[in-house]
């Protein structure tokens, strides 16, 4: 279950997302989740569920302010994306970043985990969000970013029949981030993009699916514990 909840972007401006918590009262470390270039729909609440039932403090800055795109409307989806101003979405994921960082029920350590336009977001913010403990991205890759920068530990997931964030792409950032001395794993899955997205069941392998999440688990435990 996720409750509303509102913060602060890095700019100033007021922002919404969604918070899970998990059912240990002790403090836990925590997780920002960012969208797929659908919203902060119910898939998504359905994962900040799923981390918080692994132990994670988990919240979903809300990038499209309130709006969902149906799975059926496609190019209303791409739209969004692809007029989503990406410095205040990183102020917005910053905000959360921070508010997560700030929450009574948080250790104070953070990381980002992405699908999609949000793995995409996720690498962006690797760049550009100092402080951050571990980066995971699905299957997105910015058009830009100074991998320089970098300073967490990145696990990213990418289907092998993706034709937006190629094998080949990622393979580009990986020798890109490891000539600059950082930390990248890169796994391949037999797979269609936003195979982890059980709503879309043309594309989701379950399979690919299960394994990726248990990879991801693992990894934001032994850099977030």
């Amino acid at each position: 279950m996720t409750t509303r909840v509102d913060f602060k972007a890095k700019n100033g401006e007021a922002t919404k997302g969604e918070l899970a918590l998990p059912e240990t009262a002790a403090k836990a470390p925590a997780v920002v989740l960012i969208q797929e270039w659908w919203g902060v729909d119910d898939h998504i609440r359905s994962i900040l569920t799923r981390l918080a039932s692994a132990g994670f403090l988990a919240v979903a800055p809300d990038l499209y302010d309130g709006e969902v795109v149906p799975i059926s409307n496609e190019p209303r989806a791409s739209e969004r994306m692809n007029t989503l101003d990406w410095g205040r979405a990183i102020a917005q994921i910053a905000g959360a970043v921070d508010y997560a960082r700030a929450h009574p029920h948080s250790t104070g350590k953070v990381g980002v985990l992405g699908f999609c336009m949000g793995g995409a977001l996720s690498f962006a913010s690797a760049t550009a969000i100092p402080g951050l403990s571990a980066v995971v991205p699905f299957y997105g890759i910015p058009p830009q970013a100074d991998y320089a920068k970098v300073t967490a530990p990145i696990l990213t997931h990418i289907a092998q029949r993706d034709q937006w964030a190629t094998p080949e792409k990622a393979d580009v950032v990986k020798r890109e981030l490891e000539s600059h001395g950082k930390s990248i794993e890169l796994h391949l899955y037999e797979a269609d993009h936003a195979f982890f997205n059980d709503t879309r069941p043309k594309v989701h392998s379950n399979e690919n699916a299960k394994l990726a999440w248990e990879r991801t688990i693992a990894f934001l435990k032994k850099h977030l514990s």
